[in-house]
């Protein structure tokens, strides 16, 4: 009996000591910042892909799947995927993964939000997020706080591992600072040009890198524009001499192109994420695109 019991730990010995933690995220953003921390002790998967909305996932059995097997989930949260991610935890039957368990990273915490908004909120004000902006991760600083939550949290799943992932992050915090410090530098002859954009989505972008937004496509969150709008935003273009138009890559683009057309200011479409575009493959290559693009239009 004994030498039954002691094959059988054997056996399983191996299997316990090389498993790798599973992680879901919800945008592929999430997943670039686990592979930096997590290396080759995690494996992650993003269920939402860089040129997808992330507001409106259509939830799929698949991503059910994927969370029912799952040791962590990692959110953005502040409501911005409230539209489809509490059904698929429900479906998912994973305890782990609940709100407010070890398993589920809600990814904004110590990170300064934006654009809270004040007073009583309702569906006339279009898809408000009552607890602020989350785009957040579109602020490189914003991802040294967010990639210091993930290894946290990773160390605490997996203490085997937990000083492997305070190294990773500590290594990639350093060379990371590193390139956002030539970025600023970069962005040196950019500094407070004006910008129009379709929805808030580069609302961190720009506060970091010292642009300003001055108008919006939608008149209100996820409403689309109306031809008043429109005008509104050509005579607003034109008294002002914004020089550039941004459109996210999962929105329409034909109202961009149209200001763009009627004023004369350059137009963009830019990706929000990693995967939004075939030459964003990483979270540094996202913000190295999106400075080339702006430099390059300003």
């Amino acid at each position: 009996m004994k030498k039954i019991f002691l094959t059988a730990l054997i056996l399983l010995l191996p299997l316990t000591t090389s498993a790798k933690l599973k992680i879901v995220t919800t945008i592929p953003d999430l997943a670039e910042l686990v592979r930096k921390v997590g290396g080759d002790a995690v494996e992650v998967k993003s269920l939402a892909r860089g040129d997808q909305d992330p507001h409106y996932l259509e939830p799929k059995p698949s991503y059910t799947v994927l969370l029912n097997q799952a040791d962590l989930l990692i959110e953005v949260g502040l409501e911005l995927e409230i539209g489809w991610l509490p059904v698929l935890l429900t479906q998912s039957r994973n305890p782990k993964m609940q709100l407010g368990q070890p398993g589920h990273l809600i990814a904004s915490d110590h990170l300064r939000i934006l654009e809270i908004p004040t007073g009583p909120i309702d569906r006339s004000m279009g898809d408000v997020h009552p607890m602020g902006n989350p785009h957040y991760w579109m602020n490189p600083k914003n991802g040294l706080i967010i990639a210091k939550n993930i290894a946290d949290r990773l160390g605490r799943l997996d203490p085997t591992h937990a000083t492997t992932y305070a190294e990773n992050f500590k290594t990639w915090e350093s060379s990371f600072s590193k390139r956002i410090t030539q970025w600023e530098k970069e962005l040196a002859s950019v500094r407070g040009r004006t910008v129009i954009t379709h929805h808030k989505s580069f609302s961190y972008f720009v506060d970091w890198a010292d642009l300003k937004v001055e108008g919006l496509i939608e008149p209100k969150p996820g409403i689309p524009p109306t031809p008043s709008h429109i005008l509104y935003l050509i005579d607003l273009i034109k008294t002002e001499r914004i020089p550039l138009i941004i459109t996210e890559n999962y929105y329409d683009p034909k109202p961009a192109r149209e200001l763009s057309e009627k004023t004369g200011s350059k137009f963009l479409v830019l990706p929000t994420s990693v995967g939004g575009d075939s030459g964003v493959d990483s979270y540094e290559g996202l913000f190295q695109f999106l400075i080339e693009k702006m430099k390059g239009a300003l």
